[in-house]
C-alpha cells in the first residue's frame, strides 16, 4: 500500500466532504467520490450521457408523477455510511432530498442509476465498486446502462453486500425494473446514444 492510499484510507467522511467542496470550486472538469475508503474522480458527462438521463427521467415520471430522477445528488453510501457517491441519477420521491444538502441519506432511494463513461475507471467504479456500495446501503435497484458493452444490467435484491439478482439485457430489448420501481424499460432508444 503506497503512502497516498494509506492517507486516503485514514480520511474520514467529513474530511472527504470538505475536500469535495474545495474540489468542486476549483474544477469544472471532474467530481469526487469516496467509495471503499478510496477517493475517485468522476468525469463530467457527454451529450449522449445527458440524453440517456433525460430519456430515463421522462419514463420514470410517466410511471409515477411523484417520482423524480435526481441527477448528481450526492449520497452517503456503503458500510456504516462511510462512503460518498454521486450516482448519475437517483430515483426517489420528488422531495426526498429537501433540506439534506450536497451529501444526503440514501433512505427512500428506489433506484440508483449509472451510465458508463468513456474513462479508465468505468470498469472498477460502475461495474464493481458501486454495485457493492449501493447493495450495502440497501438501495433496492441499481440500473447500469453500459454504453461500452451495449447492455443494461438491472441489479436487485440487495443483501450481504451484493445484489443477489442481476439481469443483463442487450440494447433493443425490454427489461423489467423490479419493485419498488415496477416498470418495463424498452431499451431500443439506447442504440442511438452510445457514441
Amino acid at each position: 500500500m503506497d503512502a497516498v492510499e494509506q492517507r486516503t484510507r485514514a480520511m474520514t467522511q467529513e474530511q472527504f466532504e470538505e475536500l469535495a467542496r474545495v474540489g468542486d470550486r476549483l474544477s469544472d472538469a471532474l467530481r469526487l467520490e469516496f467509495i471503499d475508503g478510496k477517493i475517485g474522480e468522476k468525469a463530467l458527462p457527454d451529450g449522449d450521457h445527458g440524453r440517456i438521463i433525460q430519456w430515463l427521467t421522462r419514463l420514470c415520471i410517466q410511471a409515477d408523477a411523484g417520482w423524480w430522477l435526481h441527477v448528481d445528488q450526492g449520497l452517503r453510501i456503503g458500510s456504516y455510511r462511510k462512503g460518498n457517491a454521486r450516482p448519475d441519477g437517483c430515483l426517489a420521491p420528488s422531495d426526498a432530498f429537501v433540506g439534506q444538502g450536497e451529501w444526503a441519506s440514501a433512505e427512500g432511494v428506489l433506484m440508483a442509476v449509472e451510465v458508463t463513461s468513456h474513462d479508465s475507471d468505468t470498469d472498477r467504479r460502475d461495474r464493481v465498486e458501486k454495485p457493492r456500495a449501493y447493495a450495502e446501503t440497501g438501495i433496492p435497484v441499481y440500473l447500469l446502462i453500459d454504453r461500452v458493452t451495449g447492455e443494461v444490467k438491472v441489479h436487485s435484491q440487495p443483501g450481504d453486500g451484493r445484489y443477489d439478482m442481476i439481469v443483463t439485457t442487450t440494447f433493443g430489448k425490454t427489461v423489467t425494473l423490479p419493485e419498488p420501481v415496477g416498470m418495463e424499460l424498452d431499451t431500443e432508444p439506447l442504440k442511438d446514444w452510445v457514441h
